[in-house]
């Protein structure tokens, strides 16, 4: 053997282990509540986009499993089940997979994203130094909804009856429930409980809203955001207003939306995912708030249905589409 050759050789043997290291593929899972029919929503893109920000790529150096329970939360332990059997981290989205997975294991790491109340719920016990293997993204949910009803006070101020759509089987949308109903009772304005136990339901319900209520109060968690488009032509049928935390309901119909920056979280969740596969411990990570609330009124549905923003209101606004 050449000298050259056997340096080489040399050269590429003690590389080896960097060279390995960096060609590692790692796997990651997402557990949602939401329909593989609806993927990606626009959150679940911007968490891709910033995985792909941060050098991660799907195909080349990360691998993401996703589970989609459709709606159901009886099929949640055995997704969760599905991923700590085959994934380094898990990702999950809103309350009740959060739940699910950190019931299934205590050591492979958890980010969520889109939690209505971490410790209320039973997610985390101290958001500065969360549990050891979970950390994530609060939504601040039950707050947000008293803001919201308040701004449909402003908005429509003979407003006495707003209906609540909700997921029945999201605990974290039962929070944001109670949220509305509190804020209510301050307000002057009662609270319909249209809770929805599948999709087939929703219909239904809206049918059922638009005999008395004066407007839908949408509490949109994954089963109901990939319904959205029937949602809001259903709504947009029967002349009932929208009003909805997530600024693509608005976009898509909806009256008006306000809410955290919910692309922003799951961005910021991605951030997360980032730094854990990077080294950093869950238990190190505290649980971030939302920073960013965005109001969005449709000026077009709000002429549709006869209705004038004040203008202070229009003045507040982040958006107004028209």
């Amino acid at each position: 053997m050449q000298r050259r050759e056997f340096i080489s050789l040399v050269g590429l043997a003690a590389a080896w282990p960097t060279l390995a290291k960096a060609q590692r593929i790692r796997r990651i899972g997402v557990l949602t509540q939401g329909s593989i029919n609806s993927h990606p929503t626009p959150p679940f893109r911007a968490f891709l986009d910033a995985l792909h920000q941060a050098g991660w790529i799907e195909g080349t150096n990360i691998i993401i499993e996703w589970r989609f329970s459709e709606g159901s939360v009886e099929q949640l332990p055995q997704l969760a089940g599905e991923l700590v059997a085959s994934v380094e981290l898990i990702v999950t989205a809103t309350t009740g997979p959060t739940l699910a997975a950190k019931r299934a294991t205590s050591t492979v790491p958890i980010v969520f994203v889109q939690v209505a109340d971490p410790v209320q719920s039973g997610v985390v016990t101290n958001l500065a130094r969360p549990d050891a293997n979970v950390t994530g993204m609060s939504s601040l949910a039950p707050e947000v909804a008293g803001k919201r009803l308040a701004l449909v006070k402003e908005a429509l101020p003979n407003t006495k009856l707003v209906s609540a759509l909700w997921n029945r089987s999201g605990p974290g949308a039962a929070l944001i429930l109670e949220g509305f109903v509190i804020a209510g009772r301050r307000l002057g304005i009662e609270i319909h409980d249209l809770g929805v136990n599948h999709p087939s339901e929703i219909e239904s319900a809206l049918h059922l809203a638009a005999k008395s209520s004066s407007l839908i109060a949408l509490i949109d968690d994954p089963l109901l955001q990939a319904h959205v488009a029937t949602i809001t032509s259903i709504a947009e049928e029967l002349k009932l207003p929208l009003a909805s935390q997530s600024a693509d309901v608005a976009r898509r119909g909806g009256l008006m939306a306000y809410g955290p920056d919910f692309n922003a979280l799951y961005g910021r969740g991605a951030d997360y995912v980032d730094r854990i596969l990077r080294g950093a411990r869950p238990k190190d990570l505290p649980i971030q708030q939302p920073d960013k609330f965005n109001l969005v009124l449709n000026l077009k549905t709000a002429k549709a249905l006869g209705i004038e923003f004040p203008a202070f209101l229009l003045a507040l606004a982040d958006e107004v589409i028209e």
